[in-house]
C-alpha cells in the first residue's frame, strides 16, 4: 500500500455505524478480540499521529506492512479503533469559551436528552454518569454570551433537563499517550 493508513481506515469507518449503543444491545460490535503488545503499540503510536503511515508503523513494531495493515484494519473493524481526527485548540478555532455542564434530567430519558444534546453547537462531549448528577456534557462556545445562551435557552428548554450547573473551564490540558 503507497497511501496513508488512514485512507484505509476511513473508508472502512465511513460502513460503521457512527454511534453504536453499548449495553442495551443495539448495534452493539461483537466484542473485540484480545491486543497482544503489538496492538497495543500501534494503538500509542495512531494515538500520538493519527496520520503515521503504514510503512513507519511497521518499522516501529517490527513487523511487515501487510501485518501492520491487516492489524490497523482489525482493530477498526473491531470498534477498538473509532475513528481518525485532529486535536483541535479549541480557542484558536475561535471558541474561546469551554465549560462542563452538569445535568440532572427524568428517570430513565437518557436516549432522549442524549440525541437533543447532539444537536447543540459546540457540544464536544456527553456522558451519562453517577453521582450527584446524571450526565456531563463538554461545550465549547465563541464568547460567554453564546455559552449563556445555550444554557438557558437550549438547554433548559429540553422538557427531560431537571436542572443544569455550569462549570466554566479557565485552562485545560490534554493528556498524550507517550509514544
Amino acid at each position: 500500500m503507497a497511501g496513508r493508513r488512514g485512507d484505509v481506515a476511513s473508508e472502512q469507518m465511513a460502513d460503521r455505524p457512527q454511534d453504536a449503543e453499548g449495553p442495551d444491545g443495539a448495534g452493539a460490535p461483537p466484542p473485540a478480540r484480545p491486543l497482544d503488545a503489538i496492538d497495543q503499540d500501534i494503538l500509542r503510536m495512531l494515538q500520538a499521529d493519527g496520520r503515521a503511515s503504514i510503512r513507519s508503523v511497521a518499522e516501529r513494531v517490527h513487523v511487515s506492512r501487510a501485518n501492520a495493515y491487516a492489524r490497523i484494519n482489525r482493530l477498526v473493524e473491531d470498534g477498538v479503533i473509532r475513528g481518525f481526527g485532529a486535536r483541535v485548540d479549541h480557542e484558536r478555532a475561535g471558541h474561546g469559551t469551554s465549560a462542563y455542564i452538569t445535568l440532572k434530567i427524568v428517570q430513565n430519558s437518557w436516549r432522549t436528552v442524549r440525541a437533543e444534546l447532539r444537536q447543540l453547537p459546540g457540544a464536544s462531549h456527553i456522558a451519562l454518569v453517577g453521582g450527584d448528577f446524571d450526565v456531563l456534557l463538554l461545550v465549547h462556545t465563541p464568547d460567554n454570551r453564546a455559552l449563556r445562551e445555550l444554557v438557558l435557552t437550549r438547554l433548559q428548554a429540553i422538557p427531560e433537563v431537571l436542572s443544569t450547573r455550569t462549570l466554566l473551564v479557565f485552562e485545560t490540558e490534554d493528556l498524550e499517550p507517550q509514544s
